[in-house]
């Protein structure tokens, strides 16, 4: 197998666990860089169809794996999160937008999301290599923002 598909299925496979984990740092006792942030916008929208865009900034530095910022997207009225998308990052050090596009699974028992007051998640994940195998590293983390969600 050539290695690039092999590495972008790997990415693939490791984003999709790492959107459905929960949003916390590797190691609570290392402190996070301060050159290393991520945003949430106030804003996102939500389509006739479901689909959701979340976007904000982003910065980063010293990856040696794939970066993604992910994001994951929830109501008060349910515990329950949805995942969505995953941008690829570039750790350069310089303030980066991104932006993430996905449909919620249907058929939970809260259903589906509504336009109205969500909070929104976002990490940003390196899949850092250890021994040959991708292991998540955090780099920041912004926690259960209060956002609109607006029909678009």
């Amino acid at each position: 197998m050539p290695l690039r598909p092999a590495l972008a299925t790997a990415a693939g496979a490791a984003l999709l666990l790492l959107v459905a984990a929960p949003s916390a740092p590797a190691d609570s006792a290392a402190p996070a860089d301060p050159k290393e942030t991520v945003t949430i916008d106030d804003t996102g929208r939500i389509a006739a169809d479901g689909t959701v865009t979340l976007s904000g900034t982003y910065r980063c530095v010293d990856a040696t794996g794939p970066v993604f910022v992910s994001a994951t997207i929830g109501q008060r009225s349910s515990d329950l999160r949805h995942g969505i998308g995953g941008t690829l990052a570039v750790c350069d050090g310089k303030v980066h937008s991104w932006k993430n596009i996905g449909k919620p699974q249907t058929g939970t028992s809260s259903g589906p999301l509504k336009a109205g007051k969500v909070y929104v998640e976002a990490t940003i994940v390196e899949l850092h290599p250890v021994g040959g195998l991708p292991l998540p590293r955090f780099h920041a983390l912004q926690d259960k923002q209060d956002i609109m969600l607006t029909k678009s």
